[in-house]
């Protein structure tokens, strides 16, 4: 086959291919190799170069396996691959080469998926978008002077353009379903814990933190949280086992759900007539499927909640930089950190142990009133975002003033976070394009642990509106 004939294929296909003996690991990493460095010349997202790792690991890829053989990338942030320079988007790291794999790299490894290099981000994954000064702007392939979303916008932008058919991303206020919707992607935040952080971390601010990927097909995420779900020994908390695999959820019957739609954003900002309509057409695709579909929205206050939110960000990035400078054994010198991340972490450490500790247990206490609401509604639907994606330098617009920046990208990414302060199960499903071409995902929520009904609702909706059939001006 050629490049173009591996090109749209999901992971699972590729993997089919390589088990029935059509195709090898070695041609599938070769064909990636070139599809991304034809695509980052446009879209800048490819930050480390693995190409000798991927060509060991391609040439000794066990078999079978849903995704054995499959290339894909590692986002530049969390995720550690031995030997490879990570830097998390931060001149900071510019001299920080891990000798170990993370657990989360280990699993992908032995699950048979092959790293090709790493993907770009914001510095340290703070933002709603892939944007640094190290590296400068990742790029959109549906439209190059827009953000692909972040903070997981390089892995996004890899995948949309068709170069990888699956790249790991991470998720502290909605860094995988924000950049899959977008770049029109599939992008599902699994349950907290429910993948590895370790051995580095046990937890990350307080439970905000997840490990998946962003990927074009259900299937491909779901084959993918097999291979990595379940705790390291010694973490601080799991979630709820599975009943079976994930890959056995899609296309199993997710019966008749009932769906709640919120009419407003929990905070109240504006929501794009896009994003609107995007939430109205899912919602009848919905009915049409057989859900019943309702307005209604949990008892919370989302004023509240996102203040307490942002305490417990602001307060993780001082810990995470505090954290760093252990690590390298020196501080910062002038220049190596952003405007924005000195003033976010100068914020986080003006709060007190007492106030930390105070919006965490806000937190909790919303946690307890949405899960009581998932006793009357299976899933909640809402926009993903509160507008399409907006220009590239967005959110450099108050780069030393840390509560106004957070104002803007919370306008933004108004709906993500909530799943990411109480922990649930959360997803992107890329349903609707806009008149301008551009990808709008709608967000699907679900009961803390129910990562199966997201997956078959999901794989549902796949079926009865394919969205693989659409491709971005700018392709690998």
């Amino acid at each position: 086959m050629t490049d173009a004939g591996f090109q749209w294929l999901d992971g699972v296909a590729q993997a089919d291919l390589v088990r029935a003996g059509e195709v090898t690991a070695a041609e599938l990493v070769e064909s990636a190799l070139r599809r991304v460095e034809a695509a980052d010349r446009s879209l800048g997202f490819l930050v480390e170069r693995m190409d000798d790792q991927a060509r060991a690991l391609a040439a000794r890829a066990p078999a079978g396996g849903a995704l054995a053989g499959v290339p894909m990338l590692l986002k530049d942030h969390l995720a550690t691959c031995a030997g490879v320079r990570h830097t998390s988007g931060s001149r900071y790291l510019r001299d920080f080469t891990p000798a170990t794999d993370s657990e989360l790299v280990a699993r992908y490894k032995r699950g048979g998926l092959v790293p090709l290099g790493t993907a770009a981000t914001c510095e340290f994954a703070l933002l709603s978008t892939a944007e640094s000064e190290r590296y400068g702007p990742c790029r959109n392939p549906w439209d190059t002077s827009r953000t692909t979303g972040g903070s997981s916008g390089g892995s996004a932008a890899a995948v949309a353009a068709g170069a990888v058919p699956v790249a790991h991303a991470n998720d502290s206020g909605g860094s995988i379903r924000i950049p899959a919707s977008c770049c029109g992607l599939f992008g599902l935040k699994p349950t907290r814990a429910r993948n590895p952080l370790g051995p580095a971390y046990g937890d990350m601010g307080g439970g905000l933190w997840v490990e998946h990927v962003v990927t074009r097909s259900v299937r491909d995420s779901a084959a993918a949280l097999d291979i990595t779900a379940g705790a390291m020994p010694g973490d601080p908390y799991h979630a709820p086992p599975a009943a079976r695999p994930f890959l056995d959820e899609v296309g199993a019957d997710p019966g008749r759900l009932r769906i709640a739609v919120p009419v407003d954003a929990p905070t109240g900002v504006p929501v794009h007539a896009d994003c609107r309509a995007a939430v109205e057409r899912a919602a009848e695709l919905c009915e049409e499927l057989g859900h019943t579909v309702e307005e209604a929205s949990p008892a919370v206050d989302g004023a509240r909640l996102e203040q307490a939110f942002f305490v417990i960000y602001a307060a993780g990035t001082a810990w995470r930089l505090d954290a760093w400078r252990r690590e390298l054994g020196r501080d910062p010198e002038a220049g190596e950190l952003e405007s924005f991340t000195v003033a976010l972490a100068e914020l986080g450490g003006s709060h007190s142990a007492s106030e930390l500790l105070l919006a965490q247990e806000a937190v909790q206490a919303d946690a307890r009133r949405i899960a009581a609401f998932h006793q009357s509604y299976d899933a909640v639907l809402m926009p993903t975002l509160a507008a399409p994606p907006v220009p590239l330098g967005h959110f450099a617009t108050a780069p030393g003033d840390a509560s106004r920046t957070l104002e803007i990208d919370a306008a933004f990414a108004a709906f993500t976070w909530i799943a990411n302060a109480t922990g649930q199960p959360a997803m992107s499903v890329p349903l609707h394009w806009n008149d301008a071409g551009l990808p709008i995902g709608v967000h699907f929520s679900a009961a803390f642990g129910d990562e199966a009904l997201l997956i078959r609702l999901a794989a549902q909706l796949e079926a009865a509106r394919p969205w693989a059939q659409r491709r971005p001006p700018v392709t690998g």
